[in-house]
C-alpha cells in the first residue's frame, strides 16, 4: 500500500470519529426524547419537527457498526437510546413492522409500511445485535423479515412490492419520496433488501434467510441490470421498465453489496460472478459517472442525454467503496487513483468545515444548496460511516 493511500485512510478514519462527535452531541433531542428531526444547512435545530423511521434506523446502524468496528462501547448510550426510541414508537405492535414518521412527541403520523423502511430496520438492529447481544433486537428482526416474506414478495413474478397501507393492504401512492416514480418495484428498494438480508444471515443462520438473498442477487442481476451495465431503476408489477434514469451512485453502491451479498450466501458460482459484474460495472461507472474533476455526479437522463451535475454527499463515499473493492479483485492502481480524486473534492468541498458534518449537495462549482437540511430523514451517518469503515478494513 502506498503512503498515500495510507494517509487517505487515516483521513477517513478520523473522519469518521468527526462525524461521530458531531451526531453524538448535536442531534440527540434532549427534550422529547430519541433525536432530532431536523437541523438545517446553517446549523439551526428546527423545532418540533417530525422524525423519519430513516434518520432514525440509520443513526442506530451507524453507531452500533462504528462500535464493532472501534471495539468500544463509547457508543453504547446513543445505541441504546436509538434501540428503545425505535422500539417505543416506530413499532407496529399489532399489524407489524415499523411506521414511516411520528411526530416530534413520538405519535404515528403516517403509518404506511414502506419495504425500504422495513429492511432498514432490519439492518439496523442485526448490526446492533452484533454490538448488544440484545435478543428483543435479534427477535424484532426475525419478525419484520418474516413479515416481509409474507406480505411483500411477489410470487408471481419475483421481487418486492414497494408500499402497503398500515395493515399491508395495497396502496395506490407507493413512491418512497417526491422525487421518485410512483413504481410499485423499485431498484433502491431492492438493493436495501439484499443489504439487510445480508447483515441478518450474520446473527440469524436460516435457509429462509439465505434462500430469499440467492433469489435477491438473481433479481438484481436478471432484472434491474441492463446491457450497459446500469441498474434500470423503475419498474411495475411485471417489470415493464418506467424510467430511463441512471442513478450513478447505486450503480457503483450495488457493485460492492452484491460482492458481500455472494460471500454472505457462500456460493462460490455466485461469488465469481458478482466479482466479474462488478469490475465491468466499475469501468463502466469510471468511463461515465465523473465529472472533468472527478468527482461523482448524480444521474443521467438516458433518453435526453441530459446529467444532472450535482454532487450529492453519499455518491462519493460509495464509489469510494466500491472502486476499493474492484482493486482489491484487480490490484489495478487506476481505481484507488480515481478513489482519491474523489476523497480530495469530497474532504475540500462536501465536509462542512465551518458548522460540522457535511453538506447535502453542491453544484459544479462546488457551491453548496442552503437549502438542504444538515439533518433531516434522507440526511443521516449512514453512508459515510459505513463507508470509512469499509475502506478501513484488510
Amino acid at each position: 500500500m502506498t503512503e498515500e493511500y495510507k494517509d487517505l485512510k487515516l483521513e477517513v478514519h478520523n473522519e469518521l470519529l468527526s462525524i461521530l462527535e458531531y451526531w453524538s452531541t448535536q442531534t440527540i433531542d434532549h427534550e422529547y426524547g430519541g433525536f432530532l428531526g431536523k437541523i438545517d444547512f446553517y446549523n439551526t435545530v428546527v423545532p418540533k419537527a417530525s422524525k423519519g423511521i430513516i434518520l432514525n434506523t440509520r443513526i442506530l446502524w451507524a453507531f452500533s457498526a462504528s462500535a464493532n468496528y472501534l471495539n468500544t462501547e463509547k457508543p453504547k448510550t446513543i445505541c441504546d437510546r436509538s434501540f428503545v426510541y425505535l422500539q417505543t414508537y416506530f413499532k407496529d405492535s399489532i399489524h407489524k413492522g415499523v411506521f414511516w414518521e411520528v411526530d416530534f412527541l413520538g405519535q404515528a403520523i403516517n403509518k404506511r409500511k414502506q419495504l425500504y423502511a422495513q429492511v432498514f430496520t432490519i439492518y439496523a438492529l442485526s448490526e446492533y445485535y452484533l454490538f448488544s447481544k440484545n435478543e428483543a433486537a435479534k427477535s424484532w428482526a426475525v419478525e419484520i423479515f418474516h413479515t416481509i416474506e409474507k406480505h411483500t414478495k411477489d410470487n408471481i413474478h419475483g421481487g418486492y412490492f414497494e408500499a402497503f397501507h398500515e395493515d399491508w393492504s395495497q396502496i395506490d401512492d407507493m413512491r418512497l419520496s417526491h422525487k421518485d416514480l410512483n413504481a410499485s418495484k423499485t431498484m433502491n428498494t431492492h438493493l436495501h433488501i439484499l443489504e439487510a438480508y445480508t447483515s441478518l444471515l450474520k446473527i440469524y443462520d436460516s435457509a429462509a434467510v439465505k434462500t430469499a438473498l440467492t433469489s435477491l442477487i438473481h433479481v438484481l442481476f436478471d432484472k434491474f441490470l441492463n446491457s450497459d451495465y446500469n441498474f434500470e431503476l423503475f419498474f411495475d408489477d411485471q417489470w415493464n421498465l418506467l424510467s430511463n434514469s441512471i442513478s450513478y451512485g447505486h450503480d457503483i453502491e450495488a457493485a460492492w453489496l452484491l460482492i458481500e451479498a455472494a460471500k454472505a450466501v457462500n456460493d462460490a458460482n455466485l461469488i465469481k460472478k458478482t466479482n466479474m459484474l462488478a469490475i465491468t460495472i466499475a469501468d463502466m461507472f469510471l468511463e461515465t459517472a465523473l465529472d472533468k474533476n472527478g468527482a461523482v455526479m448524480n444521474e443521467k437522463n438516458r433518453k435526453t442525454n441530459e446529467i444532472d451535475t450535482d454532487l450529492h454527499w453519499w455518491p462519493q463515499v460509495e464509489a469510494m467503496v466500491g472502486l476499493d473493492y474492484v482493486y482489491k479483485l484487480t490490484n489495478d492502481k487506476k481505481y484507488r487513483d480515481a478513489s482519491k480524486k474523489i476523497w480530495y473534492i469530497t474532504k475540500n468541498h462536501l465536509i462542512d468545515h465551518m458548522n460540522g458534518e457535511w453538506h447535502f449537495r453542491v453544484d459544479q462549482h462546488h457551491i453548496p444548496y442552503t437549502s438542504e437540511d444538515k439533518v433531516s430523514m434522507w440526511k443521516a451517518p449512514y453512508h459515510t460511516a459505513r463507508a470509512f469503515i469499509k475502506l478501513n478494513e484488510e
